[in-house]
């Protein structure tokens, strides 16, 4: 069979677990996603910016979020991202790498619109597209194989964030010196001055200033070309910086981990209910006590970046990965004694669509805080947020199962499976 004639996946090929799963961790990653559409820029390294330690219904909720959810919805997207590239090309539709990377092609062409067009410099699609072509690479890998690597690139990510951290403290710490020697009317070591300058950059790009915040409120929240004008370096910078250098070997690490879970039959639910337990309580023990751990060190801190910032956290991989583990037991689990059937039906219809409601997360982040549309940019509190985030996952919950009785692919997968096969696959029921 030529990869023209391929069929796309019927409904009895599907994998529901893989579908539950997906739609749960689509709906997780707004969790996050949300505080980038509907607060400054700085936020992201600096909640400081709109928390106060052990004030109010605000550090409340930040600190729930970063217990429970704080990358690791991502990782669990990234999970089954990976899962999902073995099944497509370990299937008869991709016996060869071509059809493969086309289908990777237009992946990255809905991220560079996502990115440029829906204005969300936070996409993850372009990483994707970019994991996906390595993937290919390690399809045949053995799981021991797999979970070697996965190990190496953990451990690889928690050198990076390392690195950060330790080399922002000595560029800090080269300006305490160098301000304390001007004081002193000392003449600066040459080395201290180049690398405080370090620190003075990073400021300058990507901390809080009460103007620069009040500024970017201003132009995002004024029109959508106002908005498009602002986004303009930070999209250059996510395509051609943060999506290869940063957010790459974040996203590698995680899809190689459920490469290796899937060719394990741990993601389809073959195993035994206490494996899922265990999978539960020890993966939720473990991310639980990392994860309240950096709580208390941010809360200990007074929300210092160099603790608050997710890339500077040394426990961060380890933390989301023991908690995505946990998500994952506990979502098998409850697959395997058939509980909550309808609800999970309805993250499933979401899991189908994940493509296409993942957009619609950046279409209604547009819509609801930039000036194309409310311009509600900086507007709300940092629980109000979630507000949003609630009214969303309600319309996808119901907008999703409603269209999938109607039609047999989401929008955007339908168009992107017409794309990848160069035919038409029949969308209406």
């Amino acid at each position: 069979m030529s990869e023209f004639q391929a069929k796309a996946t019927t409904e009895n090929e599907r994998i529901e677990s893989l579908d539950v799963l997906r739609g749960f961790a689509l709906l997780g990653i707004l969790l996050l996603n949300v505080q980038g559409f509907g607060l400054v820029e700085a936020a992201f390294l600096e909640p400081g910016i709109y928390i106060k330690p052990y004030q109010g219904l605000d550090f409340v909720v930040w600190a729930f979020i970063d217990l429970t959810s704080e990358g690791v919805m991502r990782t669990l997207f990234s999970i089954l991202f990976g899962a999902g590239v073995v099944l497509f090309v370990t299937g008869v539709r991709a016996k060869s790498g071509w059809l493969h990377y086309r289908r990777t092609f237009w992946l990255l062409m809905f991220g560079l619109l996502d990115i440029y067009i829906l204005l969300w410099y936070g996409d993850i699609l372009v990483t994707y597209a970019l994991g996906a072509a390595i993937l290919w690479l390690i399809r045949d890998w053995t799981p021991k194989r797999l979970v070697i690597l996965a190990v190496v690139l953990v451990s690889l990510g928690t050198l990076q964030a390392l690195a950060f951290k330790s080399g922002l403290e000595m560029s800090r710490d080269a300006v305490h010196e160098l301000n304390e020697a001007k004081s002193a009317g000392i003449e600066s070591n040459p080395g201290v001055k180049e690398l405080a300058q370090a620190w003075i950059e990073f400021e300058g790009d990507s901390l809080s200033d009460e103007v620069a915040n009040k500024n970017e409120m201003l132009v995002r929240g004024n029109s959508y070309y106002s908005a498009f004008e602002f986004n303009l370096d930070k999209a250059n910078d996510a395509v051609f910086f943060t999506a290869p250098f940063i957010l790459l070997l974040d996203a590698l690490m995680m899809m190689v981990v459920g490469m290796a879970l899937y060719k394990l039959g741990i993601l389809e639910g073959k195993r035994e209910l206490t494996f899922y337990t265990s999978m539960m309580w020890i993966g939720f023990s473990l991310g639980l006590v990392i994860n309240a751990y950096e709580v208390w060190a941010c809360v200990k801190s007074e929300m210092d970046v160099l603790v608050t910032g997710p890339i500077f956290r040394p426990t961060y991989h380890l933390g989301r990965l023991c908690m995505a583990f946990g998500y994952l037991g506990l979502i098998l689990w409850m697959i395997k004694l058939n509980w909550i059937e309808s609800f999970r039906a309805r993250l499933a219809s979401v899991g189908r669509m994940a493509l296409s409601n993942y957009l619609m997360h950046s279409l209604f982040g547009l819509l609801v805080f930039s000036g194309a549309g409310l311009g509600l940019i900086g507007a709300l509190s940092f629980a109000e947020l979630y507000i949003i985030v609630l009214l969303i996952w309600v319309f996808q919950l119901v907008l999703s199962p409603w269209w999938l009785k109607r039609f047999y692919f989401g929008p955007v997968e339908w168009l992107w499976r017409s794309l990848t096969y160069l035919k038409l696959p029949k969308m209406r029921r």
